[in-house]
């Protein structure tokens, strides 16, 4: 269980460094360039969906890794073991949509849980990332 436990702090600590230096860089980055504001707030939007989908991305090979390790446990349903299945699972998982054709089973439960939780938080960061930018930047195009 311990094993679990420092895999799972060990991904989510990964997915929570990816997020803080995606934000971080775009709120450096962004009002150094010399785009209207409007362009900017896209700009954003696009930078947090390409870290999201990075996140998406370390989970997915986590389980495509733990997957064929023994005692990890495995995903059951309408799962080929591929590494798009994996994505798939992890997409559906990150952003809490839910199970539904694909479910873990054995220890890889207590991964999923995280994931679901770590995706809610993280898109909840983006969503006031993005609040502030909007603040920061709407009045400049309103003219």
């Amino acid at each position: 269980m311990l094993t679990v436990f420092i895999v799972n702090s060990l991904v989510v600590a990964i997915t929570v460094v990816i997020h803080y230096e995606f934000l971080y860089r775009m709120t450096r980055w962004l009002p150094k360039l010399t785009l209207p504001a409007r362009f900017q707030i896209v700009l954003a939007v696009f930078g947090a969906l390409i870290a999201h989908a990075i996140e998406v991305w370390v989970f997915a090979l986590t389980y495509y890794a733990l997957i064929n390790i023994q005692g990890w446990g495995f995903l059951s349903g309408n799962f080929n073991g591929s590494l798009l299945d994996c994505a798939y699972f992890s997409f559906s998982t990150y952003t809490t949509v839910g199970f539904g054709d694909i479910y873990a089973l054995g220890n890889l439960r207590y991964l999923t849980g995280i994931e679901s939780l770590t995706g809610l938080v993280l898109i909840t960061w983006t969503a006031s990332f993005l609040f502030i930018e909007m603040q920061r930047n709407w009045h400049l195009d309103q003219k």
